[in-house]
């Protein structure tokens, strides 16, 4: 066989395989684009303030980003050490406390099932559900938990918003009667919206100032709330959804109330439908356990927290996500203050504002501290602990964020 009469059978498979790759291409569907409206980080807790030895609806109420015409929900049985059973669960619009409205309401499925069994260490996406979500409102997300052995419950124990629980399965009823008031999202980790390709998510990841510790329950004051609400309000942002992934007293290098920060990082950052940036606000907690002058504990030295900040940058860029790095907002005065503490405090700042491993700088110090003494709170931003910032607090946080930042 000569040259040529090897090479043409050759050219001829090649061509068939292009043609069969770019039929199969242009038939294929393009995969639908959804991004987080709404999150919270879970964390195990086994004293939960609702133990499920019977069964029960929980409804829980969130305020989301951005809007869409379908939403899916997120559950979660990832600290979970026995499988969870979901009996079956619903989302609405919230009307107001516990009652929802039956006009916009609809059942969730799983994989066509009303109902699902989460194994332990675990979490679920729902089917998607045609649901019109207006941007910055209240869903509710009813979850039926029927009685069965639970040892530990995936929940974020901080909601700052009033949930409900109800006997029996209830999760499609306009009104609850006679429910109980809970102050935490049990078994709920998120709300995705159907968006278009521009659509994307900003991720909030930090402690208890970033969940908004000290801001006026059921009034969505915290700095993530009001960074949603501006963004919502300029056209070339508006698609932009916020998911706050903050824990109270959690910290970047040592769990304690949570994972740690470079524990959690991939579940609470990276795993997030649609995520483009990162706003990171976390070590105060790190720093104030260091150096607490009655009882120091997990000591770690300022290079030992940069480096870490360090690697949650790494590990976002490598996945195309921009960091803005915040800075630390003021802590003298706080219970676990001291001026070892405080030093560490603006080394930390320091590197912040200067490093080139970040994409942007967000100065919270700079828009909360006091002109006069600029290791304190301002007083009219300060809850009273002077540790974290109360609604004006908050406030000035979000406003003083550059929307240009997420435009790029």
């Amino acid at each position: 066989m000569n040259l040529r009469s090897r090479t043409l059978p050759s050219l001829a498979l090649l061509l068939f395989c292009l043609c069969c790759f770019n039929t199969n291409t242009a038939s294929a569907a393009s995969p639908d684009h959804w991004v987080g409206t709404w999150a919270t980080a879970p964390m195990a807790q086994d004293n939960h303030e609702e133990k499920v030895d019977a069964d029960i609806t929980y409804r829980e109420i969130v305020h989301v980003s951005i809007g869409g015409p379908a939403v899916r929900v997120i559950l979660t049985n990832e600290f979970g050490l026995d499988s969870l059973t979901i009996g079956a669960a619903n989302v609405a619009l919230s009307a107001g406390g516990s009652d929802i409205n039956p006009a916009a309401s609809a059942p969730l499925t799983f994989n066509g099932r009303p109902s699902i069994v989460i194994p332990p260490g675990a979490l679920v996406v729902s089917d998607p559900v045609n649901l019109k979500l207006p941007p910055t409102s209240n869903l509710a997300v009813s979850i039926f938990v029927p009685s069965q052995a639970i040892r530990q419950v995936s929940v974020h124990g901080f909601a700052d918003q009033t949930n409900y629980t109800a006997s029996g399965n209830v999760t499609s009823a306009k009104s609850l009667d006679t429910p109980t008031e809970i102050y935490s999202w049990p078994f709920l980790k998120g709300v995705d919206v159907k968006a278009d390709d521009e659509a994307a998510a900003i991720v909030a990841f930090g402690d208890s100032i970033t969940d908004g510790a000290h801001s006026t329950r059921n009034a969505n004051a915290r700095w993530p709330d009001v960074l949603a609400a501006r963004l919502q309000a300029d056209k070339k942002t508006a698609k932009l959804g916020v998911l706050n992934e903050g824990i109270g007293g959690n910290r970047v290098l040592h769990d304690d109330t949570g994972p740690s920060a470079l524990a959690r990082f991939d579940r609470d950052v990276l795993a997030q439908a649609g995520v483009k940036y990162l706003i990171i606000m976390e070590s105060i907690n790190d720093i104030g356990h260091a150096k607490d002058p009655n009882r120091p504990y997990d000591v770690v030295s300022a290079d030992d927290l940069i480096a870490g900040l360090s690697q949650l940058a790494t590990r976002a860029h490598t996945h195309g996500i921009k960091v803005f790095g915040a800075t630390l907002t003021p802590y003298v005065g706080a219970k676990y203050s001291s001026p070892a503490g405080e030093a560490m405090r603006e080394a930390v700042n320091q590197w912040i504002r200067t490093t080139n491993q970040l994409d942007g700088v967000i100065d919270f110090d700079k828009v909360t501290r006091d002109p006069a003494h600029p290791n304190v709170f301002l007083p009219a931003d300060d809850s009273g602990d002077e540790l974290h910032p109360g609604d004006a607090g908050y406030k000035a946080m979000g406003d003083s964020i550059d929307l240009k930042l997420f435009k790029k």
